[in-house]
């Protein structure tokens, strides 16, 4: 009987490959979401072992972070597009849980890291959540819980402002965007914790600064930052 299952599987993806998101390759059986080759050799930056990495400077005189974090490098017309565009844009939201777990892995080793009582996702607006049907970071924020052994925190920074998309404007017409779009709901929650940011990719780091803004208006927290991948 087992044999037949495999059979039926192998008949299955035989005419209906399962294709890697990253490099577009058809997946073996005992592949899972990525191939090998891009698993291993996708091109990590190994942040987690460098405090004043390129996302930790990112903020210097901005905001008074514990420690920032990138999974990948993130190049135009490279795997970790690909990856992330499937991700974001097409419905593959276990994609996600599989690279917040991979990163949380990479953190789990960094005393840091360890200490972080929350996870809190970079919002989305509430009509960009319907339109989408998930927030891609929040998924993110999923896969990181568990390797980290602590807690998503959701609906509590909030997105005041449907703002348009950043991806076109200006570093200063990013950060003008993103002025007064986000707050805390539930600040009592949060305070003398250390929470940890987390968004699907960083360039300019806008978002990410407007919404630390408001976290650390909250009494005692402490603030780190975490991203699928950073844009050179």
């Amino acid at each position: 009987m087992q044999a037949l299952r495999t059979y039926l599987a192998d008949f299955i993806s035989l005419i209906f490959p399962q294709l890697c998101p990253a490099c577009n390759s058809s997946l073996m059986a005992n592949e899972n979401i990525l191939c090998t080759d891009c698993l291993y050799n996708l091109p990590y930056t190994n942040f987690h072992q460098q405090h004043d990495n390129i996302v930790a400077q990112q903020f210097w005189g901005k905001l008074p972070i514990e420690a920032g974090y990138a999974l990948y490098y993130f190049n135009k017309g490279g795997k970790v597009q690909n990856l992330v565009h499937q991700f974001k844009y097409n419905g593959m939201q276990q994609i996600g849980n599989l690279l917040g777990s991979i990163a949380g892995k990479q953190l789990a080793q960094n005393p840091v890291f360890k200490t972080a009582d929350y996870i809190i996702p970079v919002p989305l607006h509430k009509k960009r959540l319907k339109t989408r049907g998930y927030n891609q970071s929040a998924c993110f924020a999923d896969g990181l819980a568990e390797p980290l052994n602590t807690k998503v925190e959701l609906d509590n920074l909030v997105r005041t402002v449907a703002t348009n998309t950043q991806t076109h404007k200006s570093r200063f017409a990013r950060y003008q965007n993103m002025q007064e779009v986000f707050a805390v709901a539930r600040p009592e929650v949060l305070e003398n914790k250390h929470v940890l940011l987390v968004d699907d990719i960083i360039t300019t780091g806008s978002t990410l600064e407007a919404c630390g803004i408001e976290l650390l208006k909250v009494p005692g927290l402490k603030l780190s930052i975490a991203t699928i991948a950073y844009a050179e």
